[in-house]
């Protein structure tokens, strides 16, 4: 186990619709929903605990779900409160992460 715990967001309608309006191809939802990242985020106890860890970090989460659709943040929508977020994305929390490698974790940018 490492002392991190996890949060998948998948999209809901809002942030669907706003990549229905970007230029492009038209892509369906099941595309959209296809591959979710995995965050990893500080540990936490309750569901309570969770919000409020995700209510300090949101923003990080909210600018790469965009970004993996629009990289020119001019695009993005203006609001992007922790209220916005939690309208645009379903939030499923993960208390526990088992590391199952046998080597280290490594950081790219």
């Amino acid at each position: 186990m490492i002392n991190r715990s996890s949060v998948i967001v998948r999209p809901k309608k809002p942030f669907i619709d706003w990549v229905h309006s970007l230029d492009g191809p038209k892509i369906s939802e099941d595309v959209i929903n296809e591959d979710r990242t995995v965050y990893l985020i500080p540990e936490f106890e309750s569901n309570k605990d969770a919000m409020d860890v995700l209510s300090e970090g949101f923003e990080v989460i909210f600018e790469a779900e965009l970004y993996d659709w629009h990289t020119d943040p001019a695009g993005w929508p203006k609001n992007r409160s922790f209220d916005t977020f939690k309208k645009w994305f379903h939030i499923d929390f993960h208390a526990i992460v088992h590391d199952c490698c046998g080597y280290p974790i490594t950081e790219e940018d």
